[in-house]
């Protein structure tokens, strides 16, 4: 039985990748992706489903890698930490600025597709459900600070959902509006002034 050709598999997805990002989800042809990538629409068929099937193959890596930062990012459990160290995860300076845009500039088409072209897809929610899951780890830290009484402020789910859309928001739109590199940096500076976690949630001023 003949193996499956599987060396036009990488320039199907370089060509999707394209289309998706110059026309978004909704608005990219098949017709064109196949003929960019210079095979069948059959052949296209054989291994995708449909369109946002092959959306879907375009992000897998992306969302299989913030998925994976999270898990490694929330692996400690905050009844583990110290008072101190429970403190200090709120601080937000440009280290910790800094992690987080490199790992999504490192996956910089894949994160623009997922927060800007995915209309249509199963993605389409994406913006909005990232901060919910980062909402649900972020608010464990809350409560155990609350709970042994470091903090007296008291903030819903609700609330901790709004203050990190806002912050993810800031996130967001330097890679909607396609900023350079040395763009982001500048912008996280601005962002680490802009957001004092401590004093938001009762901790005290920012050391």
């Amino acid at each position: 039985m003949a193996k499956p050709d599987r060396s036009i598999d990488p320039r199907i997805m370089e060509s999707a990748k394209k289309e998706f990002l110059v026309c978004g989800f909704e608005k990219a042809s098949l017709k064109s992706i196949c003929e960019n990538a210079g095979i069948t629409t059959g052949a296209l068929y054989k291994r995708y489903k449909g369109k946002e099937d092959l959306f879907c193959a375009v992000v897998a890596d992306t969302v299989a890698d913030l998925d994976e930062f999270v898990v490694q990012k929330c692996a400690v459990s905050p009844a583990s930490l110290s008072d101190e160290a429970l403190i200090e995860a709120w601080d937000m300076d440009e280290e910790v600025m800094m992690q987080w845009l490199r790992f999504l500039y490192a996956h910089h088409d894949g994160f623009v597709l997922l927060i800007k072209c995915a209309d249509g897809t199963r993605y389409a929610d994406f913006q909005h459900d990232w901060v919910e899951t980062m909402t649900g780890k972020s608010y464990e830290y809350f409560l155990e600070a609350h709970k042994r009484g470091l903090t007296r402020v008291c903030i819903s789910m609700e609330e901790m959902h709004i203050l990190l859309s806002a912050f993810w928001t800031t996130i967001y739109e330097p890679f909607i509006h396609n900023y350079t590199w040395e763009q982001i940096e500048a912008h996280s500076k601005l962002v680490c002034g802009l957001f004092n976690w401590r004093r938001v949630l009762g901790f005290g001023a920012s050391a």
